[in-house]
């Protein structure tokens, strides 16, 4: 998630004309906590987690008031951050989610647990009335992450991924060239995401192992397969890179850059295609999931997509079009955006152009660099979690809504099915569903174990 320059300013206005259009299903006052906070539980503190927590610590609007995680001490760590930050001894600690979730003062859920808990913990938290910030992907499966997109529809929540790129200026303003036509007809889309150089770091023995003190195996384990305890299966990276626990980074990481693709050309979520996909499944230790990857998605409309692992692209996401390209990706001050022709880099917005995220007028969110090469043209960068928090009080999507993030993360899960399997495969974005396959259509779903259902 990123601290970086804060919106409140561009936002003003929009948020004024949102909350105007918006009236009636505004929160009132009164729905928040003491001095009109919004009162947040974090689930799951671990690095990511934490990291998360941090910046909604360094938020005005908000308060933490409850922490929950398997871990005992980082419960405790957690905890002892937000008391810091207050000056009391308010905060709560859980070991289940289900408590933390259950407790009527807390308006909104920060998920950041292991990838195939997070299904179960949206969906609760939506059922129960809260707003949440859920780290991406959606799930383990394309099952799981429908099921979060219904439940947030039927409860009205607010959701926002930790697709935290959208709120970078560079990103932004790449899909604005591309969705404004100024690399001409899009021809072809490049993405490239980490993974490879990600391996286990646990060589221990294989064995089963006792239980560490303060920890939750059963409850970290959840709905997973019931295996054994070993420090291997839940060491970092380890798990990411076991398919209990995740299905790879071809959707761990690669919905970061999907997404963008997807920002920038929303027919990929629309159109049916086909998908090509070559895939290395890892061995080492307890890790089985998918190490490299080389997919195709060949669109109706002849558009194509070419996806892999960073090892045979450049990383980030590559708009080519008749006229032009552009590239995106991380980097210093809010990204890295490259181009051809590089005047693409200098272009503003008109009247009735197409903004990619809110803003009251075309334009309005691009600030102008004096240098002496030349007068540069930079989007504006916001804080994610300030978003979320502008979203929760107006009931307007944030920018990582829940469509988005459905459709990143499935576009990697599809393309690891088609890796798994081996085999060419035709895929129905309306139904959701692989059309003449019968083994791929079985996994779109994943079984739960232990006794967890939805």
């Amino acid at each position: 998630m990123s601290q970086q320059i804060n919106r409140r300013d561009f936002l003003k206005t929009a948020a004024v004309a949102a909350s105007a259009l918006a009236a009636p299903n505004i929160i009132p006052a009164t729905a928040f906590g003491a001095n009109n906070k919004i009162s947040i539980g974090c689930i799951g503190v671990g690095g990511r987690g934490r990291g998360n927590m941090n910046v909604f610590l360094g938020l005005d609007n908000c308060r933490v008031v409850a922490v929950c995680d398997t871990y005992k001490d980082r419960q405790e760590r957690a905890k002892k951050m937000a008391d810091t930050k207050y000056g009391d001894q308010g905060c709560a600690m859980f070991g289940d989610y289900r408590e933390l979730i259950a407790r009527k003062d807390i308006d909104a859920v920060m998920i950041a647990p292991q990838d195939h808990w997070h299904v179960l913990i949206a969906t609760a938290a939506a059922a129960a009335g809260k707003d949440m910030y859920c780290e991406k992907p959606m799930g383990v499966s394309v099952e799981e992450g429908r099921l979060i997109y219904n439940a947030i529809r039927k409860h009205k929540r607010v959701f926002q991924a930790g697709t935290w790129q959208r709120g970078h200026g560079k990103f932004r303003q790449a899909a604005a060239l591309v969705r404004n036509g100024y690399i001409g007809k899009l021809q072809e889309i490049q993405v490239s995401a980490p993974g490879p150089q990600y391996q286990p770091k646990y060589d221990g023995p294989m064995d089963p192992q006792p239980v560490p003190d303060g920890f939750d195996w059963n409850m970290w384990r959840g709905p997973a397969a019931a295996k054994p305890y070993n420090p291997g299966r839940v060491a970092w990276p380890d798990w990411y890179l076991i398919w209990d626990y995740c299905a790879g980074f071809i959707c761990n990481w690669g919905v970061h850059h999907l997404d963008i693709a997807y920002w920038g050309c929303p027919a990929i979520g629309k159109e049916a295609c086909e998908i090509e996909c070559k895939g290395v499944y890892r061995k080492k230790g307890f890790t089985d999931n998918i190490e490299n990857w080389n997919a195709t998605f060949t669109f109706a409309s002849g558009l194509k997509m070419v996806f892999t692992d960073q090892n045979q692209q450049q990383v980030g996401t590559k708009f080519i079009g008749d006229k032009g390209w552009v590239h995106v990706d991380r980097g210093p001050e809010n990204g890295k955006i490259s181009a051809e022709p590089e005047s693409l880099l200098k272009v503003r917005l008109k009247s009735g152009e197409t903004n990619v995220y809110q803003c009251a007028e075309p334009g309005e969110d691009i600030i102008t660099i004096k240098k002496k090469a030349g007068d540069e043209i930079a989007f504006r960068s916001f804080n994610h979690g300030d978003d979320f928090l502008n979203s929760v009080r107006t009931r307007k999507d944030p920018v990582s809504n829940v469509d988005a993030t459905h459709v990143a993360s499935y576009l990697g899960l599809i393309a690891e099915i088609a890796a798994r399997l081996e085999t060419k495969l035709k895929w129905d974005p309306k139904k959701e569903k692989f059309i003449g396959n019968d083994e791929a259509n079985k996994r779109l779903k994943r079984p739960m174990h232990n006794g967890w259902k939805l």
